[in-house]
């Protein structure tokens, strides 16, 4: 009767002697109370008159004792006004304890500024706590919102914060709703479609996190990049403010033509538009629609979309509630061939004797495009494009180039597979001609023995297999650990923990000799936003020998950095190249706690199914906080098309991913930069992969992704001499 009442008066009642409109009316039951939020159009004019003023009126009403499900059940049978959408605000997932206040904050955005949970960073975040925070941003601009840290408690039922594209929580105004952990290479931010936002955070009692800082600022309405002509032979594309949230109430339509006489694809590389009440059959929501279909919902494989002509048309569309990352997609001129008329998803296949250079001919005489080889799906119908993929039939022999042979030709003293890595594991090694994949010695002689390096046999004629050696070893052997563990001082001689200069842990490193250390490249770079020179040696500390965080001992070394060397290729968006090299500022002496690392060779090989071992002082569970002593766990090698389908096509040739699929055993944050160790022949360690990248941490089927040495090794010789 009360929320009756309310209604009807403000519908008869005058806002400035001018009749309102009233065009939303939410109601919520919130910690024992009702709070119920009308938006309404004042003006003289017409409802679509610049000169709207929009109105917003809040109440709230207590709720009687035991009387909250009653008035919940009420709330939710209720008609809603014009142009809202019935819903309740997140039943269950406050605290049922009295709600406390403590902040408010309000302000408008004429420069970028910051704001953060109560008590961050010195102190978690207090319990029972409702907080908001209304931002303005000046007229004909939009509030842009971005997180730097973000640490809340992993379930969402518990501590939240969630983000309204307007001022005032209204449930069919949720941009999002968000908990767990963060880093500062996960893109968290948001853009508003007018010029407000509303950010709110809510706790309850038990188990409070370090919290968030996050800045906010205005950018100009028209400044996203949204649509427009693309032509050329190819091209890339993505959703407004990718790979963050984009902003709702938006349409982009992008017009592709290529060259005349050639017809276009489109590949979404990723593509992540999922909200509740979001349906993918037709995707009433947000969506991106080409060729007439629509796609949406998290999709994860590559989507290819082909015309018969050439030219496309693109259109995405977000509407007024929950945003996601969206797409990343990128276009491209073929030949075109006689072909079956096709749907969304289907085959450029043809019925002729030759195919184009950018397909493959399946056994039933179909041509296919490559890109749809070893992906999963049977394209060709024949399974041709599913062959070779890393996984022959039963009795045949999976050659490292991906090619089966007869199991009954493995070493029989012949190089079958064109790769020699038939005769790879066996009692005799070959001299073969030299391939990427066989092991060169100095004499320019190749030789088929899988890894011969520093396995303590020489192999080589001229024994160059088992030159510079002096590395891999460490002096405490222990059987194999499964999980997480705390290693043993010494045990893993070559892990660096690198400092910021004056404060603590932020990366860990891999010595290789007495005076590089390899590590990730986006543990260097450069934050403008904070000013800090990440790039820059005189900022960095390295620590040598350490196996607890603060406790140093005589093992323990703090070297200064000479310089740093970024590779020239890493790509902050996806991680490719993820590597860099750092020189101390003078060499160290090794001893049985600092050692190197051996480094392989460029044709080495880490085969899926191979254990390997991660060490760090990362933070021991997603959300969780960093360990003080070193931790260990052992996972293990995955092939790599497996792994690019986990994790949705962002994988590149330059990654090797390792892990349990189960879950509970990763690498996580803070351990960036560390070593992906692998015990070799002989019993030295290689550095199989340098922490880079990963969905969250522990994941089911989310294996972590390391930048795989292999490919740098040329490089990492040219700049150190190691």
């Amino acid at each position: 009767d009360i929320i009756k009442s309310l209604q009807q008066k403000v519908a008869d009642s005058t806002f400035v002697s001018i009749q309102p409109t009233i065009v939303m009316f939410s109601c919520c039951l919130t910690y024992s109370k009702i709070q119920c939020t009308m938006s309404f159009h004042c003006s003289e004019g017409n409802r679509g008159s610049e000169d709207n003023v929009v109105a917003y009126y809040l109440s709230e009403f207590d709720v009687p004792i035991g009387r909250g499900s009653a008035v919940d059940e009420a709330i939710g049978t209720m008609d809603p006004m014009e142009g809202s959408l019935k819903g309740r605000m997140g039943k269950g997932r406050r605290p049922t304890s009295s709600l406390l206040i403590n902040n408010v904050m309000s302000g408008g955005t004429n420069h970028t500024a910051t704001l953060q949970s109560p008590g961050f960073p010195d102190s978690p975040y207090p319990p029972n706590t409702y907080v908001l925070w209304r931002l303005h941003a000046d007229r004909g601009y939009r509030i842009k919102l971005e997180f730097d840290t973000f640490n809340l408690e992993a379930d969402c039922q518990n501590d939240f914060i969630k983000v309204y594209d307007s001022l005032v929580p209204l449930e069919q105004k949720v941009m999002a709703e968000k908990c767990g952990y963060y880093t500062r290479n996960e893109p968290l931010s948001f853009i508003s479609s007018g010029n407000v936002m509303l950010l709110t955070l809510v706790t309850n009692k038990e188990k409070n996190f370090p919290g968030f800082r996050a800045t906010y600022s205005q950018v100009p309405l028209n400044s996203q990049d949204c649509g427009g002509q693309l032509s050329g032979l190819n091209g890339t594309f993505t959703s407004p403010n990718f790979p963050s949230h984009y902003p709702p109430l938006t349409k982009c339509v992008w017009d592709i033509e290529v060259p005349k006489g050639k017809s276009v694809k489109v590949q979404f590389n990723k593509l992540l538009m999922s909200e509740p009440g979001q349906n993918s059959n037709n995707c009433p929501k947000d969506y991106v629609e080409i060729n007439s279909e629509k796609l949406c919902g998290d999709k994860p494989y590559s989507t290819v979309v082909t015309s018969t002509v050439n030219k496309i048309v693109v259109i995405f569309n977000s509407d007024m509630s929950y945003v996601d990352s969206g797409f990343t997609a990128e276009f491209e001129a073929f030949v075109p061939t006689t072909r079956k008329p096709e749907t969304l998803l289907s085959l450029m296949s043809c019925l002729c004797t030759e195919c184009e250079p950018d397909q493959i001919k399946c056994r039933n005489g179909l041509c296919k495009v490559k890109f749809w080889q070893c992906d999963g799906v049977n394209d060709c119908g024949d399974s041709t494009d599913e062959e070779n993929c890393g996984s022959c039939k039963s009795g045949e022999f999976t050659c490292r180039n991906g090619s089966c042979i007869s199991e009954r030709l493995k070493c029989d003293g012949r190089a079958d597979c064109a790769d020699g890595s038939d005769e790879s594991n066996c009692a005799k090694s070959l001299a073969l001609q030299c391939s990427e994949y066989t092991y060169k010695c100095k004499n320019n002689m190749c030789i088929s023995k899988l890894n011969p390096e520093c396995d303590e046999e020489e192999d080589c004629d001229d024994g160059s297999d088992e030159a510079d050696c002096q590395c891999g070893i460490r002096p405490y052997r222990h059987s194999r650990i499964v999980g997480g563990q705390a290693s043993i001082e010494g045990e893993w001689p070559w892990q660096v923990s690198l400092h910021i200069r004056g404060s603590s842990h932020v990366c860990g490193a891999s010595v290789i000799n007495d005076r590089w250390l390899v590590t990730a490249a986006h543990c260097v770079q450069d934050d403008s936003m904070f000013s800090n020179r990440y790039s820059q040696p005189q900022q960095w500390e390295a620590y040598l020998g350490l196996h607890v965080q603060s406790q140093t001992n005589k093992w323990t070394l703090k070297k200064n950095l000479k310089q740093i060397i970024q590779h020239p290729g890493y790509q902050a968006q996806t991680y490719d190249n993820d590597i860099a090299l750092m020189e101390l500022d003078s060499p160290v002496t090794l001893n049985q706690n600092i050692w190197p690392i051996c480094l392989p060779t460029a044709r080495h090989y880490f085969p899926a199914g191979k254990p390997v071992w991660i060490t760090g002082w990362g933070t021991t569970r997603e959300g969780g906080f960093e360990a003080s002593m070193l931790q260990k766990a052992e996972v293990r090698i995955i092939n790599a098309t497996v792994c690019n389908t986990l994790m949705e096509g962002q994988t590149t040739s330059n990654m090797l991913c390792a892990g349990v699929l189960d879950g509970g055993v990763d690498a996580c944050q803070g351990d960036s930069g560390g070593p992906l160790s692998s015990m070799e022949n002989g019993g030295r360690f290689f550095l199989a992969g340098v922490v880079s990248w990963g969905d969250g941490c522990a994941r089911r089927n989310k294996p972590g992704v390391y930048t795989q040495v292999t490919k740098y090794r040329d490089w990492i010789k040219q700049k150190t001499g190691v």
